[in-house]
């Protein structure tokens, strides 16, 4: 079935591109909201990307080092985005964890780097990264925000340190040019109730204006809400006693036998955002920009379902073998309140361009509870709260050197701190009814970089890049202590480590329409506060972080090619590898304690294939391919486990699609293939479609807008159209709707 829609999403595909290369006069390529480079071809005007993630400077794709991506504000309008890290899934070589908006486990991918914690995500200088265990909430960042996205594939630590090893996320927030006000309200659920998010509800407020021709300000508030759906499936391994019915078969990941009885309630969402941001322009070169934002959100379960009747008809919660607790077991609430500072400067002071940046990520509350024994409530369940800041600051200084270097150097420091307290609560459905703590533990990081990147134009058309940082990591006030059954109490000296990521990148341009790059570098992680210190006992295990955890290494290189073809078509092909050492991993240290250890090798090895075709502004058209052998090579904790792929990364990626604007219409449609990946390390878990499976999907989206006067647009989307069921460890929504309204002045 996959293999059939992928045929048809392709010919439908290219048919477009044919029908509209002989319909479609080419005027121009794609157009950005922001940086722009105009060069003129007879009557063909383009308008080149320009990005500044590659380099820390501002470059043009086809010149950048590496493999660069932009998506840009236009394109996310087309689609029906509902959070950021949707805008970048349709990317070769990227992939996204996330398959709903109440799916707390967002998580980028890139070149195949295992985890969000191996990808830098950053927002107007702000690292995103939390102070905890690495990972990045991309809730609550309204897409009306964002200007551009920008991804940069590949070891990115000789410019950005720590968190890069599979290279950066830079999304970057709009700022007025002129006086504007949006309002959008929106209303959508699922095809068939019950299936997807229902009652999805999506409101967006915005101000803009510029004064004096210096002064920019934007306030901006969105807010979204779903009632959920029933994602969270109750599978027993006992068998229902003679006399009750509703339950059916089914089978665990690995195929034994289990039993279907019932869910864990609907998966209730809201979040809100509210953002100020002004900028100061005391020349072409030089401003001062500040920007505040507050993100919230809160997800729940409702009351759980089951599936299983006695001979009367009643609904049955319990049985032998089973107890009530198993319909609400590892659910429960959780929520965030984030705050988010950031004040950027940049300067020209003679031939010296000088950017100065100051960020804070403070996850004020960060919390989430564990049921209890009973569906109604009571005790037995738990809270553990996480509050946590990421405070960074960078320095960085350009400037040319002779008549073909360009110098770009500079300085960073970057903190974590995060503490963890985890409590009884005497009513599991209120976080508030605490009793008594039962652990906690905490502790910083601190890291300290130089970094210098030279930029050699050796030929007019072959351009190096050789650059190399320097980071110095500590850690220090770390400490873990357990309270009742199996107390400790544990402080844990300071340490500190250091880590060299150089960088060599090469771009060449034989011809006006070939680009031909390469790189090689070396990258790094360091361990997460969670990884370092978060010990704890829960029953009759012991979880214990590990203080004298080294750093994560990663040496990668790649070879890249872009192809022009004819006007508005390209192809282009990359090949990468990358081979990590000293991965930490969960060691099984006896029968009762785990514990993280610096003990796995792995390599990824991979292929890009991409072609686009632009009609101007009315058709784009784009297809994609990846294939990725991310492999354990060596795991001394659990020699079983080498050769097998790495957990939770597809081999396979395909991505395709069509956007168009004809007159007050617009419309798109993408496709996105993505393979089986595996939860478990020794691959064992290979049966799809039962709960906690990863399954091999391919989905289809498509929306349609049509702007019914100057100033007001309504949209009409449809996700997951071919109704595709799978699981993504939960059920994954089916088929769903969206319409909106957008008022614009």
């Amino acid at each position: 079935m996959i293999k059939k829609c992928l045929i048809v999403l392709f010919v439908i595909v290219f048919s477009l591109s044919a029908f509209a290369q002989e319909q479609i006069p080419v005027e121009k390529s794609k157009e950005v909201n922001t940086e722009e480079k105009k060069t003129e071809d007879k009557d063909v005007i383009k308008l080149k990307e320009i990005v500044v993630t590659a380099t820390r400077t501002k470059k043009e794709v086809e010149q950048a080092p590496g493999s660069v991506s932009v998506v840009t504000k236009k394109e996310m309008e087309t689609r029906n985005i509902k959070t950021v890290d949707e805008a970048v899934d349709t990317i070769s070589g990227v992939f996204n964890r996330r398959h709903s908006l109440t799916d707390t486990q967002s998580s980028i991918y890139l070149h195949g780097m295992p985890d969000q914690k191996r990808t830098l995500i950053l927002k107007d200088g702000i690292i995103l990264n939390n102070g905890y265990d690495g990972s990045a909430s991309f809730t609550g960042l309204s897409p009306e925000n964002i200007e551009k996205i920008e991804v940069v594939q590949g070891p990115s630590s000789s410019l950005y340190g720590g968190n890069a090893m599979g290279g950066v996320v830079n999304i970057i927030t709009k700022m007025p040019e002129k006086r504007e006000f949006i309002l959008k309200s929106g209303y959508g659920s699922s095809w068939n109730r019950g299936e997807s998010l229902d009652d999805l509800q999506k409101y967006y407020l915005s101000y803009g204006d510029k004064f004096f021709d210096k002064f920019h300000l934007l306030f901006n508030y969105g807010y979204e809400s779903t009632n959920g759906f029933s994602k969270y499936m109750n599978v027993a391994s006992t068998q229902p006693t003679a006399g009750i019915t509703g339950w059916s078969y089914t089978t665990d990941t690995k195929g034994n036998t289990r039993y279907l009885i019932g869910d864990k309630g609907d998966n209730t969402w809201w979040d809100d955002n509210i953002g100020f941001k002004a900028q100061y322009d005391f020349s072409k070169a030089s401003k001062i920009c500040a920007s505040y934002s507050r993100i919230r959100y809160k997800y729940n379960y409702d009351e759980p379902h089951t599936y299983l009747r006695d001979a009367s008809g009643n609904p049955v919660y319990s049985y032998t073998g089973v107890s009530e607790k198993t319909f609400v077991a590892y659910t429960g609430a959780g929520a965030k309140d984030i705050n988010q500072y950031n004040v950027n400067f940049e300067a020209e002071i003679g031939i010296v361009k000088t950017k100065l940046s100051f960020g804070l990520n403070d996850e004020i509350k960060n919390w989430y509870t564990q049921a209890g024994t009973y569906i109604s409530g009571g005790t037995g369940g738990t809270v553990s709260s996480t509050p946590n800041q990421n405070y960074n600051a960078d320095i960085q200084f350009t400037l040319p050197l002779f008549s073909r270097n360009i110098l770009t150097f500079g300085g960073s420091f970057k903190q974590d701190t995060a503490y963890t307290e985890k409590s009884k609560l005497s009513e599991w459905k209120d976080e508030t009814t605490i009793t008594e703590m039962t652990n906690n533990y905490g502790g910083k990081g601190i890291t300290y970089a130089v970094f210098v990147q030279d930029e050699i134009l050796i030929f007019d058309n072959l351009t190096a890049y050789i650059g190399f940082r320097e980071d110095w990591w500590e850690t220090k006030d770390g400490y873990a202590n357990q309270f009742g059954t199996g107390a400790f109490s544990e402080t844990y000296d300071s340490r500190s480590d250091s880590a060299f990521s150089p960088k060599l990148a090469l771009v060449y341009k034989p011809f006006e329409s070939t680009t031909l790059r390469t790189s090689a570098g070396q990258a790094f992680r360091g361990p997460s506060v969670y990884e370092l210190f978060g010990t704890y006992v829960s029953g009759s295990n012991t979880y214990s972080g590990n203080p004298d955890l080294k750093p994560e290494a990663v040496r990668s290189w790649d070879a890249g090619i872009t192809q022009g073809l004819w006007k508005g078509a390209k192809i282009s092909a990359t090949y990468f590898e990358n081979y990590m050492k000293d991965l930490v991993y969960t060691t099984t240290v006896s029968s009762t304690e785990k514990k993280y250890m610096n003990v796995g090798k792995a390599e990824t090895k991979g292929v890009m294939l991409e072609i686009e075709q632009r009609f101007d502004k009315y058709v784009r058209l784009f297809a994609n391919y990846t294939y990725m052998d991310a492999r354990v090579k060596e795991n001394a904790a659990n020699p079983s486990t080498v050769d097998k792929r790495l957990t939770h990364t597809p081999d396979t990626m395909i991505n395709a699609g069509a956007e168009g604007e004809v007159g007050p219409f617009s419309a798109s449609l993408t496709g996105r293939y993505v393979s089986k990946r595996y939860s478990n390390d020794d691959n064992s878990d290979t049966v799809n479609n039962v709960f906690l499976s990863y399954d091999p999907f391919l989905t289809m989206d498509a929306k349609v807008s049509y702007k019914i006067t100057k100033f007001a647009t309504v949209s009409f989307s449809v996700d997951n159209i071919a109704n595709e069921t799978y699981y993504s460890s939960y059920l994954a929504p089916g088929r769903s709707w969206f319409g909106q309204l957008e008022m614009k002045f």
